[in-house]
Formats: structure tokens, C-alpha cells, sequence
């Protein structure tokens, strides 16, 4: 069986979904396939959030990755909504849950840093998740 396809979205993609992306694919490659989409793109990813998942785990997401819209993505068995203030991106899904982050764009690395490690915990415990088939 193939491993299921999980996308990070958030109305940008350019800051949590992009660095819910990366931290997926450190610690959850084993278990499913990461992804990050938006509504809209941004011409680069949040250069802080850039800096900030290359100190913290040594990952240069302006290598790996870019700022994509929800079509550019395959079709994908869980979304998770990185918290849209407004109205989040409709992606229709076997299992969809919101982990309502808050946004550290433009605030100190202190919020980048929290934000990151909030979503590595999350991350480690969607693998958990997935591999005990309490979701999918």
C-alpha cells in the first residue's frame, strides 16, 4: 500500500504550511508524504521561517521547496489547515483537521521558533496517528 499524502495548507503558503512541510518530511517520511499548498503564492517562502528550519534542523527550504497553489499538488488523504484567520482553502479530503497556528510573520525568531516546534510535536503525533490507523 502506499504511503498516504498529506498537505499543510494555509491562504500563502509561504510560512507554517511550508515549514509544516519540511518538518514532514523529516519526520514523517517513513509514514506518509508531505505537501504545502495555498490559494495564493508568494514569490518566495518567509525568509525568516527559511533561516529559522535551517538553524533548528538544517534544512534549506529555499532549496527544497517553493510556494505552490492547492493544483499544483496531487490529490492528497488528509489536509491540515495550518489555522487561517480568514477563510481557510476547501480541499476535500479523507480526513481534514485544523491545527490553528498562529501566524509568526513578522514577529521575533522567539514565535518562529515556538511555531516550529509546536508543529514538529504535531507532526510526530499525526505519525503516531497514522500508524496505530486512529485516522485514515
Amino acid at each position: 500500500m502506499s504511503k498516504p499524502k498529506v498537505a499543510f495548507i494555509c491562504v500563502h503558503n509561504s510560512c507554517r504550511s511550508q515549514m509544516a512541510e519540511a518538518l514532514g518530511k523529516i519526520y514523517g517520511s517513513e509514514v506518509f508524504e508531505s505537501f504545502s499548498a495555498g490559494t495564493e503564492t508568494k514569490p518566495q517562502i518567509n525568509q525568516d521561517a527559511v533561516r529559522i528550519i535551517k538553524e533548528l534542523y538544517n534544512v534549506d527550504m529555499n532549496k527544497t521547496q517553493k510556494s505552490k497553489l492547492l493544483t499544483d499538488i496531487p490529490e492528497v488523504d488528509i489536509v491540515i489547515k495550518m489555522g487561517c484567520n480568514v477563510v481557510c482553502p476547501v480541499v476535500l479530503a479523507k480526513h481534514i483537521e485544523d491545527w490553528g497556528l498562529e501566524d509568526p510573520t513578522g514577529k521575533s525568531d522567539v514565535e518562529f521558533i515556538k511555531v516550529a516546534k509546536t508543529i514538529e510535536d504535531k507532526i510526530k503525533d499525526l505519525v503516531e496517528r497514522i500508524k496505530e490507523n486512529k485516522i485514515l
